[in-house]
């Protein structure tokens, strides 16, 4: 009687997920939610806690999907994108999740979290990321652009932003593998100095500068952005790709001044993060197994904290599409060395990564994300073109 009670309580609760139908399974018993022919099924191993699914959705779901207690019967792409186009549907309380949700911002934590996450080895990521590790949104101007194209495309995007000239100096914070800075040094002569938290990324990026002779034109730093106030040196112009997501709320004031203290007057600085369309601590399930600690920042509070710092908006683009493309061409060069990463992972691992993977691209489909470059001086620059030049 017990576990037909929470079963009818199960399946209540995700019949509120009725814009596209699909089926349940669970216990031999099958239910139809939303009208039409389904499009795929859900089935429950494994009994799930409805008080689980009112916690948190996503981390009930996800948790249950890692464990092999929830199989997907059809495209798993496909039923999260049919799935993220309901968020309102979804459950989190704050309350009961507040450690996970609202982690500390202090230096040791966010580098143990950023660390947790890029640390995971060079040689996973260089199986599914293209050959520049460029492990951020693409940018496809024609729709038969491969995923390196696409990567090597954004890099020229955000060069020609930055409006480059020979000998200038350029300051990446959160550098990554380093693509964007050897770009930088090869095609504008600029001189380049990229940060990063993570040790794996620092040990590669410094490897692929040698391998470029670049040696004297770029330097690497394992430095928290933090410590930027200690730098004896300002630059001409500053790129920060991806990186803001790891910063939290409480942090973004402290953030700002530490670019607009290192960047010279009438400098660049361009920004490139994923938004959200309002502020909220994020997602239990990301947070907990992906990015501990992250926050995805609202647009509109960016651009307010900017404006304490009499940085001039010269423009705001949203890039979202373009990163659903690319997190779709992720997933499929990860499937695509199941046999390999299976060997480097546990199975709970595998399936986890690429829920993540379809999740976020599902996400950015549904408009639940956005990806954002802005633009900006420090003040006002009346030596730039006055039309977009990029």
């Amino acid at each position: 009687m017990q576990i037909q009670l929470e079963e009818n309580r199960m399946v209540k609760f995700l019949q509120k997920f009725d814009k596209f139908p699909f089926v349940i399974k669970y216990q031999g018993n099958c239910y139809t939610v939303g009208e039409g022919t389904p499009i795929f099924t859900v089935n429950f191993k494994k009994e799930l806690d409805v008080k689980e699914l009112l916690k948190s959705t996503s981390l009930a779901l996800g948790e249950a999907y890692m464990r092999g207690d929830l199989e997907i019967e059809g495209d798993l792409y496909e039923t999260l994108d049919h799935f993220l186009c309901q968020m309102e549907q979804f459950s989190t309380d704050q309350s009961l999740l507040k450690k996970l949700l609202f982690p500390s911002n202090s230096k040791k934590m966010q580098k143990k979290e950023v660390c947790s996450h890029y640390d995971i080895g060079n040689d996973f990521y260089q199986l599914w990321l293209d050959k520049t590790m460029s492990y951020s949104c693409g940018y496809f101007k024609n729709d038969t652009d491969s995923l390196y194209q696409a990567q090597v495309n954004k890099a020229d995007y955000i060069l020609q932003k930055l409006y480059l000239k020979p000998n200038m100096t350029l300051l990446d914070i959160g550098c990554g593998w380093g693509f964007l800075l050897i770009e930088a040094a090869k095609k504008y002569h600029v001189k380049g100095m990229g940060i990063t938290l993570s040790k794996e990324q620092y040990e590669k990026c410094k490897e692929r500068i040698t391998q470029e002779g670049l040696q004297n034109e770029i330097s690497i730093e394992l430095l928290d952005y933090r410590d930027l106030k200690y730098l004896d040196k300002k630059f001409d112009r500053i790129v920060s790709v991806g990186m803001l997501e790891h910063v939290g709320r409480e942090q973004y004031h402290q953030f700002l001044s530490c670019v607009y203290e290192r960047l010279k007057p009438q400098g660049l600085f361009l920004l490139h993060y994923i938004s959200a369309k309002k502020e909220n601590p994020g997602d239990a399930w990301i947070k907990k197994y992906i990015f501990p600690g992250g926050v995805i920042p609202s647009l509109r509070e960016i651009i307010q904290e900017c404006s304490e710092f009499c940085f001039d908006v010269l423009d705001v683009e949203n890039l979202r599409l373009h990163y659903h493309k690319t997190l779709l061409f992720w997933d499929k060069n990860f499937r695509e060395q199941l046999p390999i990463i299976r060997t480097m992972f546990d199975e709970e691992f595998v399936r986890m990564w690429d829920l993540y993977l379809c999740s976020c691209a599902a996400a950015f489909h549904n408009g639940v994300v956005d990806l954002h470059q802005i633009l900006l001086t420090k003040g006002v620059n009346n030596h730039l073109p006055i039309t977009r030049w990029y």
